[in-house]
C-alpha cells in the first residue's frame, strides 16, 4: 500500500529547515505531528518531600531541555539563588546551549559531554569532589544512575517532572498510513487513549531498541525500524520505505 499521510508523536519542529518538511515535499506526502506525551512540572512541596535542598549541591547534571526548565523553576519556587560559581555538567551542546536561557554562558562553569552519558561522566570524574544534583524525570534511564554510582561520587536524583499521557480522544476517527513513535511513553500513550487498538494496514515507524520491544510486548508489527547502519535517522528510513512502496 502507498504511504500518503504520516503522523509523528512529537511536537512539531519550531524550525522551517526540518527534514520533516523536506520529505513531505520530495515524496508528496502529508505529514502531522502530535505529541502523544508531555511534561509536566512537580510541586516545590513534592521536591521538599523528598529532601531536596538546592543549596546542598555544588554541581548540577543536565541531560536535557526539560531537566534545565525545571531546575530552574524549581529554584526560583524554592527562592534559591543559583549561586555564580554553580558547576554544569551538560550531556550534549544543544543542552548547553540552551542552558544560556538562563545563564550568562561565558562566565560559568560549563563542561560539556559530546552526546551519550558515558562519553558525559568522564568529565564528572574530573571533578570528583563536587556534591552532584540530577534533575530528572519520573521516567529516568536505568544506565545513567548504573553510570553514576561507578563513579563513587557525592550524588542526588530530584525528580522535577514528569511525563504524562496526551489527551488524543480528537484523533479517535483519524487514520494514518504510518504513525512514527520515539519511545516506550509513545506506545503507552496510544494504548491508554485507545485501548481497542488494531493495528491492521496501519505502519509503525520505530525508534531505538527499547521502543521497538515496546511495540512487539503489545503484539504489534514493526514495519519502519531505525537507526541503522544504512538509515542513521527516523526520516532516512522513512524516506527508503516510502520509496519502496510508493513505487509499485
Amino acid at each position: 500500500m502507498k504511504v500518503k499521510t504520516i503522523l509523528v508523536s512529537q511536537p512539531a519542529p519550531k524550525t522551517e529547515t526540518s527534514p520533516y518538511f523536506d520529505l513531505a515535499d520530495k515524496q508528496k506526502i502529508k505529514v502531522d505531528f502530535r505529541s502523544f506525551i508531555h511534561v509536566e512540572g512537580i510541586s516545590v512541596k513534592e521536591v521538599r518531600a523528598n529532601k531536596i535542598d538546592l543549596k546542598d549541591f555544588t554541581a548540577v547534571i543536565l541531560t536535557s531541555r526539560n531537566a534545565v526548565d525545571h531546575y530552574f523553576r524549581i529554584a526560583e519556587e524554592m527562592r534559591f539563588t543559583v549561586p555564580d560559581d554553580m558547576k554544569y555538567f551538560c550531556q550534549s551542546e544543544a543542552v548547553a546551549y540552551y542552558l544560556q536561557k538562563y545563564v550568562v554562558y561565558r562566565k560559568r562553569k560549563i563542561y560539556v559531554g559530546t552526546r551519550t552519558f558515558p562519553e558525559l561522566t568522564k568529565l564528572i570524574k574530573k571533578h570528583k569532589d563536587e556534591k552532584f544534583l540530577l534533575p530528572s524525570s519520573d521516567k529516568l534511564k536505568p544506565l545513567i544512575p548504573e553510570e553514576l554510582d561507578k563513579l563513587k561520587i557525592s550524588w542526588k536524583r530530584a525528580d522535577l517532572y514528569r511525563t504524562v499521557v496526551s489527551d488524543l480522544s480528537d484523533l479517535e476517527d483519524v487514520f494514518y498510513d504510518i504513525l512514527v513513535f520515539f519511545s516506550p511513553s509513545g506506545i503507552d500513550s496510544l494504548f491508554k487513549n485507545f485501548p481497542e487498538f488494531k493495528q491492521n494496514k496501519t505502519r509503525l515507524a520505530v525508534f531505538g531498541n527499547s521502543t521497538i520491544k515496546a511495540v512487539e510486548d503489545r503484539g504489534l508489527r514493526v514495519d519502519i525500524a531505525a537507526p541503522t547502519p544504512e538509515t542513521p535517522s527516523m526520516t532516512m528510513a522513512l524516506e527508503k520505505y516510502i520509496k519502496g512502496v510508493n513505487k509499485k
